[in-house]
């Protein structure tokens, strides 16, 4: 049994569902945000069955102990119950799921895809660029800051229009495009003092590479972005943009797969610019990164390689 811990919406958990399928591998989608109002959960010798059992109102009950792999995808908050009133007894309610899940989730004998405390770790953007600068790859001159006067001197010590800033993390809602600090921007540094943000030098537009890694695997994807009207993210201008398969130089290949087994990530989506001198510069790991829009463009089989990691460890 594979346990896919999304949500209906997720058009990759559906992907990879489908893909498992076709394998004949048992596996079976968790959405956490029923708990409580729509899931229970067990824990415990000598409760009934001795558990973890999740018991949805209607339906099959999940026995966690015939899990054999977990895939960390999307998980969602919980959603508790309308009739529990106050503050103080929500913000308790809520802290006590978190309390059980997490705890239910390290007790497993499971495959990891990935395990949700390095995953958790593996988001936070200044241990990944720590980290990939310690393990040799080329990173960007880099500050993240809440000091308007640090981020000014900053900027300035790049050449004119040569930064850019971007959120430490966003969610569906908040999300913006990584930006040039222009002049609009400069006069409106002081903000900063509210949040933190992540200030970088600027590598010109030559090619964005998605490399999407699915354990040893690494599929890498040249994105032109140069051939776009935004050349600062290719999220941006994707559509636009020549997009290929590419293979990547042994030693950067080599260092990718230190930096996946230091955070302790299984999958990962990887981004990397490489100017035209060839440098390839590490921008950021997101552990639970989207790969559709590539496999879409190149026919790369992404999906039946997470599908067979699931399925196999392999």
């Amino acid at each position: 049994m594979i346990l896919v811990v999304s949500h209906r919406a997720d058009e990759h958990a559906n992907a990879v569902l489908a893909a498992l399928r076709r394998r004949g591998t048992p596996s079976r989608l968790l959405d956490v945000s029923r708990f409580p109002t729509e899931l229970s959960l067990t824990i415990g010798a000598g409760c009934e069955g001795d558990g973890p059992i999740l018991a949805p109102r209607r339906g099959r009950s999940l026995r966690l102990d015939a899990v054999q792999a977990v895939w960390w995808r999307r998980p969602q908050p919980f959603v508790l119950h309308h009739d529990l009133r106050g503050e103080n007894r929500r913000i308790f309610a809520w802290r006590e799921a978190r309390e059980a899940f997490a705890g239910m989730w390290q007790s497993l004998d499971v495959r990891w895809v990935n395990n949700p405390v390095r995953d958790e770790a593996a988001t936070h953007k200044p241990w990944q660029l720590t980290l990939a600068e310690r393990l040799g790859l080329r990173v960007p001159r880099t500050c993240i800051t809440s000091d308007p006067s640090r981020a000014r001197a900053f900027v300035e010590s790049v050449r004119p229009g040569r930064a850019v800033f971007k959120s430490l993390q966003a969610s569906r809602a908040d999300w913006r495009a990584t930006r040039l600090v222009r002049a609009k921007e400069l006069g409106r540094l002081d903000v900063v003092r509210y949040a933190p943000v992540i200030f970088q030098e600027y590598v010109e537009a030559g090619v964005d590479v998605r490399v999407t890694a699915v354990a040893r695997r690494l599929f890498a994807t040249a994105i032109h972005v140069s051939d776009t009207d935004y050349p600062a993210d290719f999220r941006v201008g994707f559509d636009q943009a020549r997009v290929e398969p590419i293979r990547l130089p042994a030693k950067l290949t080599a260092r990718l797969r230190r930096l996946l087994s230091a955070l302790g990530l299984a999958y990962a989506a990887i981004d990397l610019r490489r100017d035209d001198d060839g440098e390839y510069y590490f921008l950021e790991v997101n552990p639970s990164g989207q790969w559709l829009f590539i496999e879409e463009r190149t026919g790369q089989p992404i999906t039946d390689a997470v599908a067979r990691l699931l399925a196999t460890g392999r």
